[in-house]
């Protein structure tokens, strides 16, 4: 089974060798029929400590390296 990937943005570097990532999605309302936007934070593994806050970024799914981290950071040559 693929990896998903996911594009998101940095909303928090704060961490030692993690990010946070801000991803929105679109969806249809079932009943207004109408887009709405949806977001989530993932917690994603920065061995290099290289991005930023407002930067954008892909995350890979991976084994979990922690209680919260199970996403990491595709490198900027990859993506």
């Amino acid at each position: 089974m693929p990896k998903r990937i996911l594009e998101g943005v940095v909303v928090s570097d704060k961490g030692d060798k993690t990010i946070v990532v801000k991803v929105e999605r679109t969806i249809l309302h079932p009943v207004l029929k109408k887009t709405v936007r949806r977001s989530k934070k993932y917690h994603a593994h920065d061995e290099a400590n290289a991005h930023k806050e407002g930067e954008k970024v892909k995350i890979v799914e991976c084994a979990p390296k922690s209680k919260l981290k199970t996403w990491e950071v595709l490198p900027k040559s990859a993506s």
